[in-house]
């Protein structure tokens, strides 16, 4: 099956916002042999079908048999303990708490209705173009930062208002990483380049699966030692989020990559977070290697 995130193309700076689709096909040979098409010959033999595609691909991310993001993530290697292990281990009041307010947030649609979610997708605006008015919450502006559509509530129903509250965090606390990224500034980019919203939305999702936090504890190594971090840190998924999207960022430049290899990318990113956070002397958020990324 294919499924496709994607975005108009940005005529107003092709270099800095020249996606056409982002895509991964289900199963390694269709796939191997999609890179080898050419992809401008891709993009026009199967636009229709990618845009009719688009606004069912998030809405399938988390419960869709094998889509896009489902697919991907459950196939990626995450080790987990034995059972006596997860089972027996307690939890510190704190983490406790913290993990079950993490939780809370996973499971907050995003309501285009409700006036504090429209605040803060237009907070999000604001932060990312504060010399830009927008003109509505409905609005071909929102291409402009990598939305598959003039909706950006569409895109949400993978991760609902968790990945715009990550996205916010980001441009609010880390503004001149938020924007190098929003901006591609750095590094020689490819024609083809990643939407940055899009390509958030899927940070958030690859760091819930990664971490295993729709269990009722981690079951894995780095879901385990990431109750330390959030133990010592209320924000440190978000603070974990804003490194794993710099940390992919990074990884795209090193490989060279363009859309097509998108999920590689991200699925290297995933396996470096996971060393990471196995480490045995991390013991807060900004113990980390990759935490440097946040400051260059």
């Amino acid at each position: 099956m294919l499924c496709c995130l994607g975005m108009s193309s940005m005529a107003n700076n092709p270099k800095t916002f020249g996606v056409r689709v982002i895509c991964t096909v289900d199963g390694d040979e269709l796939y191997w042999d999609g890179k080898k098409r050419d992809k401008e010959s891709a993009w026009s033999h199967n636009s229709a079908h990618v845009i009719s595609q688009l606004a069912q691909c998030f809405t399938n991310a988390m419960v869709g048999p094998r889509s896009w993001v489902g697919g991907f993530f459950s196939r990626a290697n995450n080790r987990r303990f034995g059972s006596s292990q997860f089972l027996d281990y307690n939890l510190t009041p704190m983490q406790e708490e913290r993990l079950q307010s993490l939780k809370q947030r996973l499971g907050v649609p995003y309501d285009e209705t409700r006036s504090e979610h429209q605040e803060a997708l237009q907070a999000l605006w604001d932060a990312a173009f504060p010399d830009v008015k927008l003109k509505g919450l409905v609005s071909e502006q929102w291409k402009d930062m990598g939305w598959q559509g003039a909706n950006p509530s569409t895109d949400f129903r993978g991760c609902g208002f968790l990945s715009l509250e990550n996205l916010l965090y980001f441009a609010r606390t880390y503004p001149t990483t938020f924007n190098r990224l929003l901006l591609k500034k750095a590094g020689e980019r490819s024609e083809w380049e990643y939407p940055f919203a899009v390509a958030g939305i899927n940070v958030s999702f690859m760091l819930i699966q990664m971490l295993d936090l729709h269990s009722e504890k981690p079951r894995c190594l780095p879901g385990f030692n990431f109750l330390t971090l959030l133990g010592e840190d209320e924000d440190a998924f978000d603070i974990l989020y804003c490194i794993a999207f710099t940390m992919m960022d990074a990884q795209w430049l090193a490989m060279h990559a363009s859309y097509m290899e998108f999920n590689e990318v991200l699925q290297v990113t995933r396996t470096q977070l996971e060393r990471e956070l196995s480490l045995e002397d991390v013991r807060r958020i900004q113990d980390l290697p990759a935490y440097n990324f946040l400051f260059q």
